[in-house]
């Protein structure tokens, strides 16, 4: 006898959930679905909504009870199935068994597998005996790195749960990303890309350099993943302002897609992490017995640019709705490669475009905590200490903004005034300049010092993207100070080492007046006269991965400057007036998912717009914030059963 049950389709990771749309299934009575029913709705994480008393401890994951998202209003049933409910996720059907399990970190849930499971998978008694469940493996592995005072050390833990259990380590992240943050990317994953090589353990990501010409297309089908949705690919070049660092810079891309899915709701095995390895310029790492990378110069010119072809290429043959985050790449190359791709697919520099979103929307939250309208970003002077891609992508976004307040592009770029090591980009240096620099150059003062500019144009925005540590000078900043009531004071360079000035140095040299945030996490500020100051971090994390999230839930065929626009406003938007009150320009990182979620409704909404979104359909049109919340990617543990074939 067959009973009909009520599904929720689960379109999340593996070993998570998202919710998605109803649907229903045939289920045996005693809760025995069909093998085949089993095995084709299993992919999807579905969310079964049966007829059968269970406690809510009983769920796979959770302790004494589970989140209350996740507990279904019971039927509108009468007489002896009043109210009688259970929730419970339907499997996942597996390819692996035994060891297999143990040893695939998107299946693997350590010890919290339960016995019949165990006995199913075929590994009970490869285990020890005593089931924890998550909340008490979340425990350990947190007091194990709250015990430990190095942060490279911290990081290294963290990460050998990421490379054993997928679930438990983005688990951690989404309910601690404020701690964790830090700990995964900026500032330790500079030291970590320093000392990839001597801590390898574990196989991550795809690896592309000159000896796979004409085979990329055949190698990226030995990714094991069929449903590729973002990647994040560096050549190493530019690594934070660490330099050139090679395939060490590996590292990037796997803390970058990292946040993509604790952060943006996309769920692990949709994700890849990629390496061009075009050789390295970097004399100690070729000199380097156990650099794991290719031991030769650079490629340059057409070999190089051929390579990235063949990548994007055979990257978009198998995914081809994939978006593709270039990163750190030398200043040389971002922009070309921008310029090259950004047209034609989907893709966006996450330094040039994120560096410049990111900094529009603190910048914007500035103005607000000055009392100013956003149309007053016109009226600004702004000075970017450092004209590579991060400084000129900046600019570019910041202008593009004022075009869209009503400025005429003559009138925005007079607002800027940049500086590289040679002083203020002048006119007199085209010759020299890029396209996208030449935009910025002045007709005179050419050459000037950033003291210089201070004094003879009195700006009122202060940007630091050189990786030139302590570039502003104690004088520097009190010359600002001097002439503007709240200069806004944004030292962007990572890692803190390289900080153009701490959050102390700022607060301390402009009396408390100035509005700061920066590229790296600072401690709160505590003033003599007992005021203390809270700066946040003005961090592409809060943008690129709602992006992400945005134009892959809706099918964009591009990202464009609007989208960037609009999901720079509604950060911006994000940040409440008490957070201005404490000098917080943006957000706190525990509410990090939530604002993804809200800058893909608004990335969604201008694909809506310009007829960018034909995945969507008229129903989740109706309810965006809904759809988008039931679309991201929530770390669970799932039952896991062996996928079998049947035969009569």
């Amino acid at each position: 006898m067959l009973a009909r049950s009520t599904m929720l389709l689960r379109g999340g990771g593996v070993l998570g959930r998202s919710v998605g749309a109803r649907a229903t299934a045939v289920t045996a009575v005693g809760g025995r679905g069909s093998a085949a029913a089993a095995a084709s709705l299993a992919p999807s994480h579905l969310q079964l909504r049966c007829r059968w008393k269970s406690s809510p401890a009983e769920i796979e994951g959770w302790g004494e009870s589970i989140p209350e998202e996740y507990v279904e209003e019971p039927d509108e049933t009468e007489g002896e199935w009043k109210g009688c409910t259970k929730s419970f996720l339907a499997p996942i059907s597996v390819n692996s068994r035994g060891s297999e399990i143990l040893n695939n970190p998107l299946f693997n849930k350590f010890t919290a597998f339960k016995m019949g499971e165990r006995d199913r998978l075929r590994f009970r008694g490869l285990l020890p005996p005593r089931r924890l469940n998550m909340h008490v493996q979340k425990e350990r592995v947190l007091q194990e790195i709250r015990a430990e005072p190095s942060m490279i050390r911290k990081h290294a833990i963290i990460e050998d749960v990421h490379d054993r259990n997928e679930t438990l380590y983005h688990r951690i992240l989404v309910d601690h990303m404020e701690e964790m943050a830090p700990i995964i990317y900026t500032p330790t994953v500079g030291q970590a890309c320093n000392e990839f090589a001597m801590r390898y353990r574990r196989p991550r990501g795809m690896y592309f350099c000159e000896e796979d010409r004409g085979h990329m297309a055949a190698m990226v089908y030995n990714w094991p993943q069929k449903d590729v949705r973002v990647i994040v690919v560096t050549d190493g070049s530019r690594i934070l302002g660490l330099g050139d660092l090679g395939a060490n810079g590996m590292g990037i891309p796997i803390g970058k897609l990292s946040l993509y899915c604790a952060a943006g709701g996309i769920a692990p095995h949709r994700v890849m992490p990629v390496v061009l390895d075009v050789g390295t310029d970097n004399e100690s790492l070729i000199n380097d017995k156990f650099y794991l990378g290719v031991q030769k110069k650079r490629l340059q010119g057409s070999k190089y640019y051929h390579l990235v072809d063949e990548f994007i290429q055979a990257v978009r043959h198998r995914w081809p709705g994939v978006l593709i985050q270039f990163e750190d790449f030398s200043s040389d190359k971002a922009q070309k490669l921008l310029n090259k791709y950004r047209d034609e697919i989907l893709c966006f520099n996450d330094d040039i475009q994120g560096t410049g979103a990111t900094t529009l929307a603190g910048v914007l939250g500035a103005l607000r905590a000055k009392g100013e309208k956003p149309t007053s970003l016109g009226d600004q002077r702004i000075l970017i200490a450092g004209a590579g891609s991060a400084g000129i992508g900046v600019a570019q976004v910041l202008m593009q903004a004022m075009i869209e307040h009503g400025r005429t592009e003559e009138e925005a770029k007079k607002c800027f005034f940049i500086a590289d090591e040679k002083g203020l980009l002048g006119t007199e240096r085209l010759g020299e300049l890029s396209e996208e620099q030449a935009i910025f150059a002045r007709d005179t003062d050419g050459g000037l010092s950033l003291s210089e500019i201070v004094h003879k144009y009195n700006p009122t925005m202060l940007l630091g993207m050189t990786a030139v540590g302590g570039l502003f000078t104690e004088q520097l900043v009190k010359d600002m100070a001097s002439h503007c009531e709240r200069p806004i004071i944004f030292p962007l360079s990572n890692p803190t080492t390289k900080a153009e000035c701490s959050a102390q140095q700022a607060y301390e040299w402009t009396d408390g007046k100035c509005i700061f945030a920066s590229g790296s996490p600072f401690d709160p500020v505590q003033m003599n006269d007992g005021r203390t100051f809270y700066p946040t971090q003005c961090n592409n994390m809060f943008i690129f991965p709602g992006i992400g999230l945005g134009v892959t839930l809706c099918g964009a065929k591009t990202v464009t400057d609007h989208m960037l626009y609009v999901a720079a406003e509604a950060l911006a938007n994000y940040v409440t007036e008490e957070d201005l009150a404490e000098g917080k320009v943006f957000p706190n990182l525990t509410t990090i998912r939530d604002v993804s979620k809200k800058v893909a409704i608004a990335v969604i909404e201008e694909a809506i717009r310009t007829e960018q979104a034909p995945k969507l359909k008229e129903k989740d049109l109706a309810d965006l914030d809904a759809f988008v919340e039931r679309k991201m990617y929530d770390p669970i543990y799932v039952p896991l059963i062996e996928k079998r074939t049947i035969s009569i």
